[in-house]
């Protein structure tokens, strides 16, 4: 990725980064072809500009340069190799749509990062982009290029051509040593298992949830606007503002019976309502691809009664009770199956404090012993939850060991050995010139 990627992650290059003169211009030169594609000289420069505006230092030697760029260069080559890949592909396809989207998205991501549009155009401009337009031209390739990229190896992976394959010790110890520089430090944990009770909506109020959900449903095949109804009557507030928009999705991300009728829906077609643990959804979706669809929705959710909400308490209650009274002869997790709310994690593994709710934060600060805690009030009526939770270990903040990030380490170099295994095999059966 280049200069602007930074600006893509959300993180502008520093002013200090900013400020600095640009690398002198040198004339462009092919330091690679692959396939029929060439590679520039000022594509490695570009990169090496964009690594040193995110920080990372640039060998001062002419030395550890040319390892830097040879490094930047492997991973260009690997890059193009797949895009060729899945260029020919039939499957795999990109939309000139979804680009558009995507590049509409960054824009309005990266510009407001900016008080004004001149500091905006000077940003761009110190990226080497002669106007807006031109860096949006440029994005639009490199997202083009990017999604060929990943809808390859995710097609592989369906396929059950891309498994992992598991690193040795030696290679995991590897990994550690040359990353554990960039490691943040380990923030203060706590492992628990929790029992969540959701209030649940009588029966009368989830038939006038239903009702209204059918009624809009003829409202919006009679031709109303999807979009303006979402943003008036979706429950669900981060996608209501968006019109109901949910962005591309793929399987296993929503819960099964709202996928199940997304899935089985034909581009244009008003479903629903169908019934989650959320409410009733109405579900529209506007276009597919081969593994995941572009879709909307609406949330309509039964009005949940203050007896209802009582009705949840007393049972939170109830439970922790039992558990406090019985200790060990009472089943945590028993009780967490029988009553507890599916949709929700019934353990959580060295969870950083200060990324729980701050309901739970407000019981854990200030309790710092394990076992049981009081009942946890998470949430304002009428979306209250309670929360039965039992500390099972803390950890204190501190540097990062090996053994701790061992697991993600094998989990994060098994995909990426896969990958590597994969675009090895690409490259065996493509031209490959390099003259850097």
């Amino acid at each position: 990725m280049r200069l602007l990627v930074a600006l893509l992650a959300g993180c502008a290059v520093t002013a200090a980064a900013a400020q600095q003169p640009a690398p002198q211009q040198t004339i462009d030169r092919v330091v690679a072809v692959v396939g029929t594609r060439p590679i520039l000289a000022s594509q490695i420069e570009e990169e090496m500009v964009q690594s040193q505006a995110q920080g990372q230092p640039i060998p001062p030697d002419s030395a550890g340069r040319m390892v830097m760029r040879r490094q930047i260069l492997d991973r260009l080559i690997e890059l193009e190799i797949l895009v060729q890949q899945a260029e020919r592909d039939t499957s795999i396809k990109v939309t000139d749509q979804e680009v558009l989207d995507q590049v509409e998205q960054t824009y309005q991501n990266v510009r407001k990062q900016f008080a004004s549009e001149s500091d905006f155009r000077d940003q761009i401009r110190q990226a080497r982009f002669g106007s807006v337009e031109e860096w949006r031209r440029w994005l639009a390739d490199e997202q083009r290029r990017q999604l060929y990229a990943q809808r390859l190896i995710e097609a592989q992976r369906q396929k059950g051509k891309l498994r992992p394959i598991p690193p040795t010790e030696a290679q995991m110890r590897e990994f550690w040593e040359q990353n554990k520089a960039q490691q943040p430090r380990r923030p203060a944990t706590v492992s628990f298992r929790q029992i969540v009770v959701r209030p649940v909506a009588d029966s009368a109020a989830r038939r006038r949830a239903l009702e209204r959900a059918e009624s809009l449903v003829v409202e919006l095949r009679k031709g109303a606007d999807f979009a303006a109804a979402a943003k008036r009557f979706s429950a669900d507030s981060a996608s209501a503002a968006q019109g109901g928009e949910l962005g591309w999705f793929r399987r296993g991300v929503m819960v099964k019976e709202f996928e199940d009728v997304a899935f089985r829906s034909r581009p244009g077609e008003i479903t629903g309502p169908v019934e989650t643990a959320f409410g009733f959804h109405i579900i529209k979706v506007e276009r597919t691809q081969p593994a995941e669809i572009l879709a909307r929705h609406i949330l309509i959710t039964p009005d949940i009664s203050d007896a209802q909400i009582a009705i949840a308490r007393h049972l939170a209650d109830s439970l922790h009770d039992l558990l406090a009274s019985a200790g060990p002869h009472a089943s945590f997790d028993s009780l967490a199956k029988l009553y507890g709310d599916p949709q929700e994690p019934k353990l959580a593994e060295d969870a950083p404090l200060t990324d729980l709710p701050p309901d739970y934060q407000k019981v854990l600060s200030s309790d710092t012993t394990l076992g049981l805690k009081p009942v946890i009030t998470q949430g304002a009526p009428p979306r209250t939850k309670f929360v039965v939770l039992e500390v099972l270990a803390r950890h204190g903040a501190g540097e990062l060991a090996f053994d701790e990030v061992k697991l993600r380490i094998r989990q994060s170099l098994g995909d990426q050995l896969a990958i590597k295994h994969f675009v090895d095999q690409l490259r065996r059966q493509t031209y490959v010139d390099i003259r850097l």
